[in-house]
């Protein structure tokens, strides 16, 4: 683990806001163990090994029903510890990969046997090495065959370079994080309204109303980032989503308690109608559609 690097919160409170029953984080992530699945000799950090086991027992104690299990950039393209977890879940956890342009169809198989239903492609400089978008055209190509979508990480200054590719591609969608906009600006500023028009003339982007730990200057509880996720889940309803971001890779500021991301989410989705599309509905059509 890097010596600036914050493991994630030991015992994080019980949240006040109970989530309706089949809830979904549809964010977050395993790490290592190191000993059974070490990290990329590429990786830009080093972080504290975050086990299958230890994000299970979360979702547990949290009240949530499923996970959609990310691929971080710490674990580069090697996907086995996101694969063993989605095999030890079953049919309680969905996953999203990072691939080389040279994956075999037989390991796109196998992932999709396991339970990988996107690919992500990771935009944020500090994270990974720059990718030609020729090599993610070839890979969405390929993962279309699938019926998988892609999810998309960028942060706001990099967004309207982007916007062209992004709708070019031939798949779903998903972008996490709303596209981080710099919340000091307010939800009426040119940047984050590109975003939310970008969503406005495509029916196929969604975006993940999630990290407030990320995005806050003001820091515990987030007020300062309510208004964004507010504004997009009351915007578009059927296509947003929420995760924990478990277990916070990357974190510099102050350790997140999961329990308070948790109860957040009735100010982002202020009704039961909003709260059941965001945490069940919308997560459930796009990973579990032959259960929504």
């Amino acid at each position: 683990m890097d010596p600036d690097y914050l493991p994630f919160h030991p015992s994080p409170k019980v949240p006040d806001f109970k989530v309706p029953a089949g809830a979904v984080d549809a964010h977050c992530h395993v790490f290592g163990p190191a000993d059974t699945f070490p990290y990329s000799p590429k990786r830009k950090y080093t972080p504290c090994d975050a086990p299958k086991g230890k994000l299970f027992a979360l979702r547990d104690y949290l009240g949530f029903s499923r996970n959609v299990i990310v691929q971080a950039s710490c674990h580069g393209t090697d996907n086995a510890a996101l694969v063993d977890a989605l095999q030890a879940a079953g049919d309680l956890a969905r996953g999203v990969a990072v691939v080389s342009p040279d994956v075999s169809d037989e390991e796109l198989r196998a992932m999709d046997a396991a339970g990988v239903r996107a690919v992500r492609f990771n935009f944020v400089k500090r994270l990974v090495d720059a990718t030609p978008k020729e090599v993610f055209t070839g890979i969405a190509e390929r993962i279309a065959k699938l019926g998988w979508h892609i999810v998309v990480y960028f942060e706001a200054p990099d967004l309207e370079a982007l916007i062209p590719f992004l709708e070019s591609l031939p798949t779903v969608i998903v972008v996490d994080h709303m596209g981080r906009p710099d919340v000091t600006k307010g939800t009426d500023h040119p940047d984050f309204q590109r975003f939310v028009d970008l969503l406005a003339r495509n029916d196929n982007i969604w975006t993940k109303v999630s990290c407030p730990e990320r995005l806050t200057v003001a820091g515990p509880p987030y007020t300062d980032v309510v208004p964004f996720a507010r504004h997009l889940v009351e915007t578009f309803p059927t296509r947003v989503l929420w995760g924990t971001d478990w277990p916070h890779p990357n974190m510099k500021s102050h350790v997140p308690d999961d329990g308070q991301l948790v109860d957040v989410i009735p100010q982002i989705a202020p009704t039961s109608a909003l709260q059941q599309a965001l945490l069940i509905d919308n997560p459930m059509r796009l990973y579990w559609p032959d259960q929504a």
